[in-house]
C-alpha cells in the first residue's frame, strides 16, 4: 500500500472533511468546524473520535502494519481493515439493528468511518459495575442467529459459499486466535501471563491430556469447518449497550468458522464477569441476583439463538436435505457442544494467557482476585472436558449450574 501513512489526529481531521460533501454530508454541516481525539486502547489499532462544534461525531478507525501492544516486532496485515469492514458490511445487511454502521472505507490506507456509539456504554465496563441489560441476551441471539445462517450452508449456494470463503480469509488475526486460545495457555510460553501463585494449576492443565486433547480438538474445528462468517472476537468489549439498544463492533478477526465459536465466546465473557463479581460485589444477596441475571442472560441467549436457527432452516434453507428437521437438530447438537468448549477455551485464556480481561484484573483485592481466578480456570477445564457429553441445553445448562454451586 504505497499510500498508507498511520494517521495523527490532524490527518483525521483533514481526511474527513473531504468527505463532508458527500458520504458525511448526513453527519457535517459543509462548514462545520472539525477537532479530533485518538482513543484507541485497543491491541492492534488507531482510533479518532472527529467531532464538529455542535458534537455531531463520527469514529475513524485505522489499522496499523503491526500489533499496537507489542510494537513492530509483531507485524501483521493490513488486510484485516478490508475483512473488518467487509464483515461489517454483510452483518450490517442482514441485522442492520445490532450492527455498527460503516459510512466510508478506504482499502489503501486501511481506514474505516463508523457511526460514534458514544451514547451507548461498552458492555464489559457496564457489567463489571453490574449493570443489566434485559434486552441483550435477545438482540446477540438475533444477530448471531442471522448472520450465521445467512451465510452458511442453509442459505448459501455452493458457488456463493466457497467466493465467500475466499474473500474473507483472515490469516494473520486467525493465526492469534490459533495461538492465543488454543496453543498458548497449554504450553510453557512467553506469551502467557499469571501470578506466581498460579504456577500449580497452569501446570495441572499443562499436564492434563485430556484437556489438551479436547483443546486440540476445538483448534482443529476452528482452523478446518467453515461453517459461517464469524464476527471472530465476541467479548464483551467488541459490543455496546444501553437499555434498548445493542451493536456489534470490531469484527476484524472475521472469517468463516465454526458456529459454535461466537456464541461460546459470548458465554465465555458473561461466565468471566459472573466469577468477577465474587471478588467485587462484597453483599452476598446483591452479588446472587446480579450473577442469577447473568445466568438468565447466558440461558436465554442460546435458547434464543438455537429457536431462531431452527426457524430460519425449517423455513428458508435453500437445500431441501437441510430443511430436514432431524439434521437441523442434529446440527444445532454439535453446535452447541462447539460452544460449550469454545466458551471453556475462553475462561481458561483470558486468566493465563496473553489476553486478560478488566472484569478480573481489576479486582484489588490480591486473594479475591486469586480466588477468582482459580474458580475460572476450574470452570474452563470443566466445560471443555464436558463439552461433548452435553446432548442439548438443557443438559448444559444443568452442567453449568452444578460448577457454579
Amino acid at each position: 500500500m504505497a499510500n498508507y501513512t498511520a494517521f495523527t489526529a490532524e490527518h483525521a481531521v483533514d481526511y474527513i472533511k473531504k468527505l463532508i460533501e458527500n458520504e458525511l454530508s448526513s453527519v457535517f454541516a459543509a462548514d462545520a468546524t472539525l477537532t479530533a481525539y485518538e482513543f484507541g486502547d485497543g491491541n492492534l489499532n488507531l482510533a479518532f473520535r472527529v467531532a464538529d462544534q455542535h458534537n455531531n461525531s463520527v469514529i475513524l478507525k485505522q489499522a496499523l502494519p503491526y500489533a499496537r501492544c507489542v510494537g513492530e516486532s509483531w507485524p501483521l496485515s493490513l488486510d484485516r481493515a478490508r475483512i473488518e469492514a467487509e464483515v461489517l458490511i454483510n452483518h450490517g445487511q442482514l441485522c442492520p439493528e445490532h450492527t455498527v454502521a460503516i459510512l466510508h472505507h478506504n482499502v489503501e490506507l486501511a481506514l474505516t468511518v463508523l457511526e460514534d456509539l458514544g451514547d451507548l456504554q461498552i458492555l464489559r465496563g457496564a457489567q463489571i459495575k453490574a449493570e443489566q441489560f434485559p434486552l441483550l441476551a435477545n438482540h446477540v441471539a438475533l444477530y448471531l442467529s442471522r448472520t450465521g445462517f445467512y451465510n452458511s450452508d442453509f442459505y448459501l449456494s455452493a458457488e456463493d459459499k466457497k467466493a465467500k470463503v475466499s474473500q474473507f480469509i483472515n490469516p494473520d488475526l486467525c493465526k492469534i486466535t490459533e495461538d492465543l486460545f488454543f496453543t498458548d495457555p497449554y504450553i510453557q510460553h512467553e506469551r502467557n501471563n499469571f501470578s506466581a501463585e498460579l504456577t500449580e494449576h497452569v501446570e495441572s492443565i499443562r499436564n492434563n491430556d485430556a484437556l489438551k486433547l479436547a483443546a486440540a480438538k476445538l483448534k482443529a474445528k476452528f482452523l478446518s469447518c467453515p461453517q459461517t462468517l464469524l464476527h471472530g472476537d465476541m467479548h464483551s468489549g467488541s459490543i455496546f449497550v444501553d437499555s434498548k439498544t445493542t451493536k456489534m463492533i470490531d469484527p476484524e478477526f472475521g472469517f468463516f468458522g465454526p458456529v459454535g465459536f461466537d456464541i461460546g465466546s459470548f458465554m465465555g465473557n458473561l461466565l468471566l464477569n459472573y466469577c468477577a463479581q465474587n471478588g467485587r460485589i462484597a453483599e452476598q444477596a446483591k452479588r446472587r441476583q446480579y450473577q442469577t441475571h447473568l445466568l438468565t442472560c447466558l440461558q436465554d441467549c442460546y435458547s434464543q439463538f438455537e429457536q431462531h436457527w431452527l426457524n430460519l432452516a425449517s423455513s428458508e434453507a435453500t437445500d431441501i436435505s437441510f430443511a430436514n428437521r432431524a439434521f437441523i437438530e442434529d446440527y444445532l447438537q454439535h453446535v452447541l457442544r462447539d460452544a460449550i468448549g469454545y466458551c471453556g477455551a475462553e475462561l481458561i485464556r483470558r486468566t493465563i494467557g496473553l489476553a486478560h480481561v478488566a472484569d478480573i484484573d481489576g479486582i484489588e483485592d490480591e486473594q479475591a482476585r486469586l480466588a477468582v481466578q482459580q474458580q475460572t480456570l476450574v470452570l474452563g477445564e470443566q466445560l471443555m472436558l464436558n463439552a461433548t457429553s452435553c446432548n442439548n441445553k438443557d443438559e448444559f445448562f444443568s452442567l453449568l449450574i452444578s460448577l457454579l454451586n
